[in-house]
Parts: C-alpha cells; sequence; structure tokens
C-alpha cells in the first residue's frame, strides 16, 4: 500500500513537476514568488475550515482534497524559499538596516503563528531555520543575526515549555529512562533498532523493530529503520549520498549569475540539510523528539513533490 501511494501520488508527480520546473527559467519564479506564499497561507488557514480540515493525533496540518490528502505547511517551505529569495535578492547592498527587513519579520511572524496553531512545532523549526540562513545568506550582519537567533530560541523555547507534550519531550531527551513505556517510549525503540543493526544491518526488509513497536516507521523514523536493516554501514552510506547532494547544490548556488539564483539554490539546501539533520539527530536522541520527514525518503507525498519542485528550480539555476 505505501509504496504503490508513494509512487502514484509521490514519484510519478514529483519527477513530473521536476522536469517542468527545470525547463521554467528561474528568474520568473520573481513575479509569482508573492502569490505563492500567500497561496500557501491561505492553504495553512484552510487547514482549520470544516470540511477541508483534517485532524490526525490531535493535530490541525492536512487538507482533505477528497482525491488525495495534502499537508500544505510542505508547500509553504518551497513558497517562503521562492518568495524571500525574490525578496532579498532585489534588495540594494546598502539596505540591510534592521528597520529595513520588517516585512521578513512580519512573514515569518504570520507563517510561525499559523504552524503553532495547528500545532506544528518540527515545521516551525525548520521555516525559522530556512528564514534564519537565507537572512545570513543575503548578506545580513552577524550581530543582526545573532538578535534573531537569540529571539527564535526564546521563542521556541516558551512555547516548547507551554505545551505539557513537548515538554515531555524535553524532558524525555535529558532522561531517556525517565518513562520507557511512555514519554521515552519512541526515542528507546529506535535506538533499540539502530543498535539492532550493528555493523552490516540485520538486512534488507528484515528489521523487527517496524512490525508493530517502533512507531512511525515508514515516517518520522524510517532512518532507524535504515540502520536496523543496512548496519552502519548502510546509516553511513546514506549520510554520504545526502552530503554529495549538497555539496552539488552548494555548487551550483556559487555558480549562479545572479543574487535571486543564488538564494533559490541557498534556501533550498538549507531546506534539505536542516530538515535531514534534525530528523536524524532527533531519531538518534542527540536532539528532543520532533516529527518532521526524512527528506526524499520518508513516507508522504507532500513532501517528496514539494522537494522534488524544487530540485527542479535548482535544475533551473544550475541550466542558467
Amino acid at each position: 500500500y505505501y509504496l504503490t501511494h508513494q509512487i502514484l501520488y509521490g514519484v510519478l508527480p514529483g519527477l513530473l513537476i521536476l522536469y517542468l520546473f527545470s525547463k521554467i527559467k528561474y528568474e520568473r519564479w520573481r513575479k509569482f514568488a508573492l502569490p505563492l506564499l500567500l497561496l500557501a497561507i491561505v492553504l495553512l488557514i484552510a487547514v482549520f475550515v470544516p470540511p477541508f480540515g483534517v485532524s490526525i493525533k490531535g493535530a490541525q496540518r492536512w487538507l482533505n482534497l477528497r482525491f488525495a490528502t495534502v499537508q500544505p505547511a510542505e508547500f509553504l517551505k518551497f513558497s517562503l524559499i521562492i518568495y524571500l529569495a525574490a525578496w532579498f535578492g532585489k534588495r540594494d547592498k546598502g539596505g540591510h538596516g534592521f528597520l529595513a527587513h520588517i516585512p521578513f519579520f512580519l512573514v515569518l511572524g504570520c507563517v510561525a503563528l499559523l504552524l503553532v496553531l495547528q500545532p506544528d512545532f518540527g515545521t516551525l523549526g525548520i521555516v525559522i531555520l530556512i528564514g534564519l540562513a537565507m537572512f545570513f545568506f543575503s548578506g545580513a550582519s552577524i550581530k543582526h543575526l545573532g538578535v534573531l537567533l537569540l529571539v527564535a530560541l526564546i521563542m521556541l523555547g516558551g512555547l516548547a515549555l507551554a505545551a505539557p507534550y513537548r515538554f515531555e519531550r524535553i524532558k524525555t531527551f535529558l532522561d531517556p529512562q525517565s518513562d520507557i513505556q511512555g514519554s521515552s517510549y519512541h526515542v528507546n525503540q529506535a535506538k533499540i533498532a539502530i543498535g539492532s543493526g550493528g555493523i552490516f544491518g540485520l538486512g534488507y526488509g528484515q528489521s523487527k523493530q517496524k512490525l508493530g513497536f517502533l512507531p512511525e516507521p515508514v515516517g518520522d523514523s524510517i532512518f532507524a529503520v535504515i540502520v536496523e536493516e543496512l548496519g552502519l554501514v548502510g546509516g553511513m552510506a546514506l549520510l554520504l549520498l545526502y552530503l554529495v547532494f549538497l555539496f552539488a547544490l552548494l555548487k551550483i548556488a556559487a555558480q549562479a549569475s545572479d543574487p535571486l539564483g543564488r538564494l533559490l539554490v541557498l534556501g533550498i539546501a538549507a531546506w534539505i540539510g536542516g530538515q535531514t539533520f534534525i530528523n536524524i539527530a532527533a531519531i538518534c536522541g542527540l536532539i528532543p523528539l520532533t516529527g518532521v520527514p526524512l527528506p526524499l525518503i520518508s513516507y508522504g507525498s507532500s513532501s517528496l513533490v514539494s522537494l522534488m519542485a524544487a530540485m527542479g528550480v535548482a535544475r533551473s539555476v544550475a541550466r542558467s
């Protein structure tokens, strides 16, 4: 079921969109930047409107389109990168005063509020990371970046302490053995899976933890399953593939002919690199557990299609 669904609703439309977007000159995205962002915000609001919004496990993050269920937050990441690249790319080098970036703060604040209401703490972290990265890549001073980073950390810390289930995740991170059958269950089962893999793994398809023990084995926890089946060697090989992919994106950005193309590709690299780190670090217990998919691998058509769209834009920049 998962394989068929991912191919029909993720891989095939994703490849088509990648091909089409790679043929569109990336400069044209400048004129669509604001409409795309506004559409993403409208879709984020629509998840709260019945009968379109779908609530799963207490979270209001999905839209029911009858033929498929989509997660607008994934489209938001793509549209936010387009908007910020267009906005930062057209500013002159002298326009980096703190007050000159008020529109940037307002956009991030509006998006953050909608994600908090869903609630989607993991996506909020990714969006803030993308925003801060593109703010820095646009030429912002270290001082201004430091102020924004401090504000972001205070805000994320406050949100984590405000909700009981987020506070439990922090306690679990600090003491993974505190509630093995409760709040610590997920991360402990992930560690069991990773440890069971050893050097070479149990063999492809031979994971035991995915058979009812490890939560979300095809989604957020898929890295633990990969290491259990393919071992340390397989896990390191996957990390190497991500590094090669990110290096290719950085090379494209370095060779871009204008600020728009450079910022587009750097934003995509920050998205994929940051989300990969957060997913793997969380499932290994290096940071508090948060629900974000492993880019290009976790089950979920919304994430895959959005990432393929971004890769099409990066390909367009590379072709220029």
